[in-house]
């Protein structure tokens, strides 16, 4: 009898998120609306998600008034630095200031793969041009996993995302299982 898959998260990677972060600001000159970023790793991670079976950062999903937002990203950009714990992404990413955030230093792409590169500079050409608002009015219409919100946040699963991708139930199974495996690994090698 097959094992039951246990509903264990992917843990949010800082490190390679800041990357892919960086990627997109080098690709818009080094400043971006945040809510644009934030859109924009969402949909890196979706076309992995729906391509490779894994997405990039690890993030939470939700669905939230404007549209889709990675939980730990939104968290890093929105609240201040702990002083006494700065974090990957405060090295190299500014605090937002007129909605926009900067890159201060290069963190390299050590963490990413060509292939990741690709998607991001994909990702980038297609949507990296559009201002905030317009960017979220199109992926309301783009993306049927988003739940339309008037306050607060729902939760978007990796199944409403494949789902929503045209994926079939096996097909899901088999990278929630894939994904419940990472999380199993990811458990075994976390620092304690």
């Amino acid at each position: 009898m097959p094992r039951p898959i246990v509903p264990l998260e992917v843990r949010f990677n800082e490190e390679k998120t800041t990357q892919a972060a960086a990627l997109f600001l080098k690709l818009s000159g080094g400043r971006m609306n945040y809510m644009v970023l934030i859109k924009l790793l969402y949909l890196l991670d979706r076309r992995a998600l729906l391509k490779w079976g894994r997405p990039v950062t690890g993030d939470d999903y939700y669905s939230m008034k404007l549209g889709p937002v990675l939980s730990e990203v939104l968290s890093l950009i929105s609240e201040a630095p702990n002083p006494d714990k700065p974090g990957y992404w405060v090295a190299h990413i500014s605090p937002p200031q007129s909605y926009e955030v900067e890159l201060l230093e290069d963190p390299g792409d050590a963490q990413l793969s060509e292939a990741e590169e690709s998607v991001i500079e994909a990702v980038f050409k297609k949507y990296g041009h559009f201002n905030p608002f317009r960017l979220a009015d199109f992926l309301h219409k783009l993306l049927p996993e988003w739940e339309e919100l008037k306050s607060g946040r729902s939760p978007i699963t990796y199944a409403d995302i494949l789902k929503a991708g045209n994926k079939s139930p096996a097909e899901i199974a088999a990278v929630e299982r894939d994904l419940s495996s990472l999380a199993e690994v990811q458990q075994m090698f976390a620092p304690h």
